[in-house]
């Protein structure tokens, strides 16, 4: 461990606990506590501290039982309904209990519990933030059915960019394409809050049905709802060589870093 101490919630994502943002989840809900004391958001771990979740001891990566479990990496078709959580604050399923794994895993993200489709579930906290990471600018694809017909100008606002007012926040362009009267895909390289939904709405449409169809170079297939299968060699290593050039810190930390660089220049 780094010996000023290494930030709470990459120490528990390191140690192939959660991502760093289910981590900050614990953090909150008060399940963390260092040397026996509440753990605080933001928090360090420093050298010869002992962490605990849940009651649990955890170790830095590389002693952590987690650690020499082998990699796992699966593509699951979330069915509509279940959430995106390892916690069982909401009543209603959560993915984690759905798969039942015989690994502790978690998921990649998040897809809305109205949504189906491809989410990445697996127990590699580092691969986990690299994905996650804006910044990384990795593509996600979505199938998308609405209310009324699709037509060319809408399709041309998405591929714009669409100001959503409630976050006060314009989206990045992007590709969409018309698939049927009242469908089209359309692929992301960011993951607003409910994006694709506002999208929508801003521009007078309602969203009936939302399926994620790809992440990167992973595709949802002939899955069938609720049902998962492990990566391929191929897909692994793919992904694994998208993700090289990929940072694990957020877009803000990235921007930062970029900024300190220049500065030092």
């Amino acid at each position: 461990m780094e010996a000023e101490g290494i930030r709470l919630n990459k120490f528990l994502s390191e140690a192939g606990i959660c991502s760093r943002r289910e981590a900050d989840r614990l953090i909150e809900a008060g399940k963390v506590r260092i040397d026996g004391q509440a753990a605080s958001t933001g928090q360090k771990v420093l050298p010869g501290q002992t962490v605990l979740v849940n009651g649990r001891i955890i170790t830095a990566a590389g002693g952590n039982k987690s650690h020499k479990e082998k990699p796992v990496l699966l593509a699951v078709y979330k069915p509509k309904g279940i959430v995106c959580t390892t916690s069982h604050k909401d009543r209603a399923p959560n993915i984690v209990d759905m798969i039942d794994y015989p690994v502790r895993i978690y998921p990649v993200g998040r897809l809305d519990k109205d949504s189906e489709g491809l989410i990445l579930m697996t127990n590699q906290g580092e691969l986990v933030n690299k994905i996650m990471r804006s910044g990384n600018a990795h593509e996600k694809e979505y199938l998308v059915k609405v209310n009324r017909p699709v037509t060319d100008d809408f399709i041309r606002k998405l591929k714009k960019g669409v100001f959503l007012s409630e976050l006060d926040v314009t989206t990045k362009p992007c590709f969409a394409a018309k698939t049927g009267e009242k469908a089209f895909k359309i692929v992301l390289t960011q993951g607003l809050n409910r994006q694709i939904r506002r999208m929508c709405g801003e521009l007078g449409y309602e969203v009936r049905l939302l399926k994620r169809m790809r992440i990167m170079n992973v595709e949802l297939g002939d899955l069938k709802p609720g049902a998962y299968r492990e990566l391929s060699k191929r897909e692994y290593h793919q992904m694994k060589e998208a993700l090289k050039g990929s940072s694990n810190l957020s877009y803000k930390e990235q921007k930062k870093e970029l900024s300190d660089g220049r500065q030092t220049r």
